[in-house]
């Protein structure tokens, strides 16, 4: 398996394990989605830290296997469909009702920063490279880079990393808003941060994530009040609302 899974107490970890650097093909794709959606389904698990097994966190699509496909007249075709099983694997990691949080405790670059880019929250070792370098091989990043960077940090970070093929360290990375903390140690950061989310009221954190993920894409207030209005119902949102105010 490329792909493993644990628990430490609420925290889900799924950690990448395809030696020497998490390259994606197709079977670790597939699997990669499995596990993204056995821990969607788990109900004990009301968190997730996505890390690496290797020094690097992962350097995303498997050149070798794509450049094997150079002389097949389907060649096209094979890599929108690979791109597609990756598009997909990050968008359900994107929709996990439960936090996420990418550990990059080492190089996450090309696909493997587009994997980081759909976790709620990323947590980098300071010195790791970032970056999505494949227009400097005469590609583009194909599994949600253009659109999630963009939507992130704007066009103009976006053409700076993506058409200037940059690789940056993640201190700079988090000085432009691609990362929430650069630190020097990933792994007990993204632990304590993991740990403290999954104490979330989880019916609360889900309807706040899709209201800002609404932000500027339509009626936004308006998913606002039906949002709240809704939580204020649970019974979570009752018990805490109790213990506030008797404080």
């Amino acid at each position: 398996m490329s792909v493993t899974l644990s628990r430490t107490g609420a925290v889900g970890v799924l950690t990448l394990d395809r030696p020497p650097v998490n390259a994606f093909d197709e079977e670790q794709a597939g699997e990669f989605a499995t596990a993204v959606a056995e821990f969607g389904a788990d109900p004990a698990v009301r968190a997730v830290v996505v890390r690496s097994a290797a020094k690097v966190f992962c350097a995303g699509a498997d050149i070798a296997m794509m450049d094997s496909w150079r002389e097949l007249p389907d060649r096209g075709v094979r890599l929108e469909k690979f791109c597609l099983l990756l598009q997909d694997a990050f968008a359900a990691l994107a929709a996990l009702e439960k936090p996420t949080i990418a550990e990059i405790g080492g190089a996450a670059t090309g696909g493997g920063f587009e994997l980081a880019l759909a976790c709620d929250f990323r947590v980098a070792r300071a010195t790791a490279k970032i970056g999505l370098p494949e227009v400097g091989i005469g590609l583009l990043p194909g599994a949600g880079g253009t659109q999630r960077l963009t939507r992130l940090v704007g066009p103009a970070t976006a053409y700076r990393l993506i058409l200037g093929a940059e690789l940056i360290d993640a201190t700079t990375a988090e000085r432009l808003g691609l990362v929430h903390w650069a630190v020097d140690d990933a792994a007990a950061t993204a632990m304590t941060l993991a740990e403290r989310l999954a104490d979330l009221p989880a019916d609360a954190y889900t309807a706040a994530k899709r209201c800002i993920d609404a932000a500027g894409t339509g009626d936004g207030y308006g998913l606002e009040r039906t949002e709240i209005g809704a939580l204020i119902h649970t019974e979570e949102t009752g018990r805490r609302l109790d213990r506030f105010v008797s404080r």
